[in-house]
């Protein structure tokens, strides 16, 4: 189901001389893969992966309490994308629950963001950790780190001599249409984790959701990782290093959230 946002809700929040977390421009590989393509294959292979989900009647509806949780704070979290990147005006976010005793989540290329049950069930995330996750998985949509790691991809697969015709696209651009088949199973760098643990945090805290369940968060993830890891830990950096991130990145983001909080009192 896509969200429906005020019309003048996704707003530019982030100024010139902006406050909150610093990272740096965004990877010039990501240049290599055009952006519309991507979401295009991204939104046909989340349709794809609902309807098998429903097939297995493993699809949270739209009245599941925690489908309405789910999609009530994305709707706080979405307005705050714009400043992270434009294009976030234009896609058509859906948010959903997968019916799954994993531990994981995801937002695809084009805001197609999802939730395996069994990350909320398991954890017991409050509302604030909820909004610590989904922040984070939105950031690698924002960031456009599966269209990065595609770049690095093509940069390594087509070779030097073709990539003199990458903005002309031709033959390019459909080798690079082709890694779309890959965006389920995409793993991110551990630097591009680490990015998105902080936009995330920000993004969360502009929304009105306390930053500070990024530790707690991850503490819990600690627990649930003893033995072998859930699969939304694979590539991540080790809770204690997140951790650390985390507060030392607090006194950036805390100053929004006492905003936020205040606005709402």
């Amino acid at each position: 189901m896509l969200l429906t946002l005020p019309g003048a809700a996704l707003m530019p929040v982030v100024a010139a001389a902006r406050d909150g977390v610093e990272v740096g421009d965004n990877s010039m590989f990501s240049q290599l893969v055009p952006a519309d393509t991507l979401e295009r294959s991204a939104t046909q292979q989340y349709a794809q992966m609902l309807q098998q989900a429903a097939a297995n009647q493993a699809l949270g509806g739209r009245d599941h309490p925690q489908v309405r949780r789910l999609r009530g704070i994305a709707r706080q979290i979405i307005p705050h994308t714009l400043g992270w990147n434009p294009r976030a005006k234009n896609w058509r976010w859906e948010v959903n629950l997968i019916g799954s005793q994993q531990i994981n989540a995801f937002c695809m290329p084009g805001g197609k963001i999802a939730f395996y049950s069994g990350i909320l069930s398991q954890l017991k995330l409050t509302d604030d950790e909820v909004a610590t996750v989904m922040g984070h998985e939105v950031a690698h949509a924002l960031r456009e780190h599966a269209r990065e790691r595609m770049g690095k991809n093509a940069a390594t697969n087509i070779g030097a001599s073709l990539l003199s015709s990458v903005l002309g696209l031709g033959q390019t651009g459909q080798t690079l249409t082709n890694y779309g088949v890959r965006l389920l199973t995409l793993q991110f760098s551990r630097s591009d984790e680490s990015e998105a643990d902080l936009v995330g945090m920000e993004l969360a805290a502009r929304a009105g959701f306390d930053p500070r369940a990024g530790v707690s968060l991850w503490q819990k993830m600690a627990v649930a990782s003893r033995g072998a890891p859930p699969q939304w830990l694979s590539t991540h950096p080790s809770g204690s290093t997140r951790i650390a991130d985390i507060q030392s990145n607090l006194p950036k983001v805390m100053p929004l959230f006492a905003r936020t909080s205040h606005r709402s009192e």
